[in-house]
């Protein structure tokens, strides 16, 4: 991508979302309108797997203000409704989403962080949800999705409070995945999604659209689609290949394409 703000790297089969905002990578139209050409790059030739990054010394400061000065109910309204789809799109997208966090990761990024499939973060970095500073609560998904992992309770503690919180809070609080030493953080998160990308993208997928019906309707719901959305699988070229080499050498010797 040419927008300095966002900008899209490969290795190997997974594609690198790298935010570019100095000095503190602040959400405003211009960030917005560059994520959403990502993603439309990101669909034009996708990837089996997106690790989502900042540059700097903090993931993000959270949005530059001057976005909401003068709007109206009805403005507002519109604009929350713009952003909610890039936290769908995210969502959707159809292999594994992986978020690392380090520094500060304040309001739009946390909530971007929780529209992935996994939140990974460096051992100092520091979390929140700190609308409260303009009389506002987060509105990109963040209450609702934080209630997802944290439980309700967490969630309105987070928000209410408008505190930082630790990666192993979060941690223990299910929000984050994994916390890696600030020293390795990047390439312990890249070589982690790296092995996410070279897995049965396919499978993957599968295995989300499972797991957002449980989230959306409960266990009987994903068990009514399961059926089709896994029974599909047998016709990849990833489960055939990995069935014959498990016949044939044994487990854990498979190798996937995402075909």
């Amino acid at each position: 991508m040419s927008d300095s703000k966002v900008r899209i790297d490969r290795e190997g089969p997974l594609a690198i979302l790298t935010v570019a905002a100095p000095p503190v990578n602040l959400f405003d139209r211009a960030m917005f309108d560059a994520l959403l050409a990502a993603l439309d790059e990101l669909d034009a030739d996708p990837p089996r797997a997106l690790l989502l990054r900042a540059v700097g010394k903090v993931w993000t400061g959270g949005v530059d203000v001057h976005e909401f000065d003068g709007l109206t109910p009805q403005t507002g309204a519109q604009l929350w409704t713009d952003l909610f789809e890039l936290i769908h799109r995210v969502e959707d997208l159809p292999y594994p989403t992986i978020f690392a966090a380090h520094g500060l990761c304040l309001t739009w990024g946390l909530e971007l962080a929780l529209g992935c499939d996994l939140l990974l973060a460096a051992e100092s970095a520091k979390f929140g949800l700190v609308e409260i500073v303009v009389g506002l609560t987060p509105s990109m998904g963040g209450p609702q999705r934080l209630a997802e992992r944290a439980g309700p309770a967490r969630a309105r503690e987070v928000i209410f409070t408008g505190e930082l919180f630790t990666a192993a809070t979060f941690e223990a609080w299910n929000v984050v995945n994994r916390v890696y030493p600030d020293a390795e953080f990047a390439s312990e998160a890249e070589a982690f999604a790296l092995r996410l990308a070279n897995g049965p993208t396919k499978a993957h997928h599968a295995t989300k659209q499972i797991i957002r019906m449980q989230i959306a309707g409960g266990a009987r719901a994903a068990d009514d689609i399961t059926p089709q959305v896994s029974g599909e699988l047998f016709a990849t070229e990833d489960l055939k290949g990995a069935v014959q080499s498990f016949l044939t050498q044994g487990p854990g010797k498979a190798t996937y394409e995402g075909r």
